[in-house]
C-alpha cells in the first residue's frame, strides 16, 4: 500500500476488526485462513474482506489462503504508529475506569499514559498503572508526556469544553464516548460514540424479530 494513501474510516475499524480475530486465531495455533473464515468471524461478506485485504495491498494463495501472522504484521503497520502513541483519559468515572483498565495491556504501540478529572478523591491515584491528574493540569501533562489523542468520558454537558481544551493542549485526535456531540477543528480527527444509540438500534431490531 502507498505510504500515504487515506483508507476509509470503515475499512480502518475492519482491518482492526480482522487483527483481533486474527490474534486469536494464532493463540490458537492457526496459520492460515482464508477471506470465507474471516468474514464468518465478523458476520460480513468475504467478497468485503478480498476487498478491504486487496486495498492495503496484501494476497493469499489459492490453496492456503492468507498467512495470518503476515497478516497480522502488514495490519499493524498500516494502523499503527511506528513510534507508538500516547493517549489520555478526561474523566475517571466508572466508564472512564473501565477503559483503562480494559485497555492495559492490550496494543504495545497504543497507551494509556495519563487520566485527569476534577474529582479532588479521584486526582493523584492510580488506575491500572496510569496516573490521574487534575483537569487544570491537562495542558501542561500533554505536552510534557507527547499524548495525541484523547479519550472524553465526563458528563455530557462538559464534553464541549473538554473537547476544545484538548485541540487547544495539542491533541490531534479525539473519542467522544459522551452522547453530547462536539465540534472540532478540521485538523482533528474525532470519533463519537453513543452506547445509546447503539442500545436502542439494538432493541429496535429485537423488537422487529419479535414482532
Amino acid at each position: 500500500m502507498k505510504e500515504n494513501k487515506r483508507l476509509p474510516d470503515k475499512t480502518v475499524e475492519r482491518l482492526s476488526q480482522y487483527r483481533r480475530n486474527l490474534l486469536t486465531c494464532v493463540a490458537n495455533g492457526k496459520t492460515h485462513i482464508f477471506s470465507h473464515e474471516i468474514a464468518n468471524l465478523l458476520h460480513i461478506t468475504s467478497v468485503q474482506v478480498r476487498r478491504d485485504i486487496m486495498l492495503i495491498g496484501y494476497s493469499g494463495t489459492l490453496r492456503k489462503g492468507y498467512d495470518v501472522q503476515e497478516l497480522i504484521d502488514l495490519i499493524g503497520e498500516i494502523i499503527d504508529s511506528q513510534f507508538g502513541q500516547r493517549v489520555a483519559v478526561i474523566g475517571v468515572g466508572n466508564l472512564g475506569r473501565a477503559l483503562v483498565s480494559y485497555f492495559k495491556g492490550k496494543r504495545s504501540k497504543l497507551l494509556i499514559v495519563a487520566a485527569f478529572d476534577t474529582n479532588a478523591e479521584k486526582v493523584d491515584r492510580v488506575y491500572a498503572g496510569v496516573h490521574c491528574y487534575h483537569y487544570d493540569q491537562m495542558a501542561e501533562i500533554i505536552k510534557k508526556e507527547n499524548i495525541s489523542i484523547g479519550i472524553i468520558t465526563v458528563p455530557a454537558s462538559e464534553a464541549a469544553k473538554v473537547a476544545e481544551n484538548l485541540v487547544i493542549s495539542g491533541i490531534k485526535g479525539i473519542l467522544n464516548f459522551t452522547p453530547s456531540p462536539v465540534n472540532v477543528s478540521p485538523h482533528v480527527f474525532l470519533e463519537e460514540y453513543d452506547m445509546i444509540t447503539s442500545l436502542e438500534k439494538v432493541a429496535y431490531f429485537v423488537k422487529k424479530n419479535d414482532m
